[in-house]
């Protein structure tokens, strides 16, 4: 019997993109052709605006592959330079409308509502009046920048058209999801004031609809990590194991970057260990500018997604000082339970947003903000944690972060209606992201 045709369209900002919701993207696409999905598509932009738009992004010709099965679509615009925006949006738009003329019943699921989620809505709209009557069924997952960036901005402003615009899309999708329970508090808090404001009932939707789903990482890029592969790649950067206090995230303010390199400069254990900066990001020449010529500050802005858990895996602590900030708040922080699979020393990090949820109390906390604070904590885990007391903070952190492991993440997401598939034979071929 020939299995049933089952599509998945996933459209977000896809690699090359530096962003936990890419990595989300990615894991979710490669259980679905473990989970009865015949065909996996990633909708996303094309890499010249990615470039263009000033996003920090991996080195392109390192990255990782796709399985067979999963195909990455960047649609070119639509219309010339007299539409002076909107052109790329009208090529997403479009070709989900293509796909969704094909007799196939097919998920969309959409991470950023701004865009994303109004690709979504727009093209099954548009299929619908045009009496194509398309099986699609729809999940919109609101990420940190919806909340902290754009619907934030709207409130500050005053722009309740704006927000209103944005509460409608993404009531407008069969399924409502949050990337933590601080985001969803958030979404609820927002729709409230928007309430307030305009005589909608926003809040209540929200409250009886959005669900939470935790991002979902591939746990067998961080397990059972190769000693020989740690120390080799330590070895290519001049570093040592336990050797060094490892940053590796967007290098922004709201990451607490600034604070990490000023607590450095006080830790009593600085002549012990070096302060690696791992990323890209709006603050990095500004960091850069701080650290001067302090030799053991060490800049890596080309690690990809094969380097990072081996460089996690050797390092004394992982810092992560998050701050919020008016722009951004950290509503999970996927880098700390990445850093938790892959083990190496203590993570030292802030309770700023949903951090609380990816650490779950495994991991020594400061105060945002508080330089002193994080400059004792990282001395802390350096010069006086014994290697017993380590070893089980790194146990409790490896069995928290297992609850995020991308098969039971997307078993919870697509609850309804996937079907397991035992794998068969050789893992699936690989194919390029491009």
């Amino acid at each position: 019997m020939t299995k049933q045709a089952r599509r998945l369209v996933i459209v977000v900002r896809a690699d090359p993109v530096i962003c936990g919701h890419s990595g989300e993207a990615r894991n979710l696409a490669e259980v679905a052709l473990t989970r009865g999905f015949t065909d996996v598509r990633l909708l996303t932009w094309p890499i010249p605006v990615l470039q263009a738009a000033g996003l920090p992004l991996k080195p392109l010709d390192r990255l990782l592959p796709y399985s067979k099965g999963i195909t990455v679509e960047r649609p070119e615009s639509v219309g010339d330079y007299r539409v002076p925006d909107g052109r790329h949006l009208a090529g997403l738009t479009g070709r989900l409308v293509e796909l969704l003329c094909e007799p196939v019943p097919t998920v969309c699921l959409s991470m950023y509502l701004v865009p994303h989620t109004t690709v979504v809505v727009d093209a099954v709209h548009a299929a619908r009046v045009a009496g194509l009557n398309p099986d699609v069924h729809t999940i919109a997952k609101a990420v940190g920048s919806d909340v902290t960036n754009v619907i934030r901005q709207c409130l500050r402003e005053g722009r309740f058209g704006a927000a209103t615009v944005l509460f409608t899309t993404f009531l407008a999708n069969d399924e409502l999801v949050a990337v933590s329970e601080y985001t969803r508090d958030e979404i609820i808090a927002s729709a409230a004031e928007v309430d307030a404001a305009c005589g909608t009932s926003f809040a209540r939707q929200c409250r009886e609809r959005v669900t939470v789903s935790y991002p979902p990482i591939d746990s067998s890029a961080y397990l059972d990590l190769d000693p020989a592969a740690v120390d080799a790649a330590l070895a290519r950067r001049g570093l040592d194991r336990d050797g060094y206090v490892l940053f590796l995230s967007r290098v922004a303010r709201a990451k607490g970057i600034h604070d990490l390199v000023t607590a450095y400069g006080r830790m009593r254990a600085r002549e012990r260990v070096k302060l690696v900066v791992a990323g890209t990001g709006p603050a990095l020449e500004q960091v850069r500018a701080m650290a001067r010529d302090d030799d053991r500050i060490v800049f890596l802005t080309d690690v990809d997604d094969a380097e990072k858990p081996l460089l996690m895996r050797g390092c004394a602590a992982y810092a992560l000082p998050t701050r919020p900030e008016p722009d951004f708040v950290e509503t999970f922080g996927i880098a700390l339970a990445e850093k938790m699979l892959a083990g190496g020393g203590p993570v030292v990090t802030t309770l700023t947003g949903g951090t609380g949820e990816a650490v779950g109390g495994t991991a020594v906390i400061v105060e945002p903000g508080d330089v002193d604070a994080l400059a004792c904590a990282l001395d802390h885990a350096v010069l006086e944690m014994s290697a017993a007391e380590k070893a089980e903070m790194a146990g409790r952190a490896l069995s928290h972060a297992m609850t995020f492991d991308r098969a039971a993440v997307f078993d919870g997401l697509f609850s309804s209606g996937v079907t397991p598939v035992a794998p068969l034979g050789p893992l699936p071929e690989r194919v390029s992201p491009w």
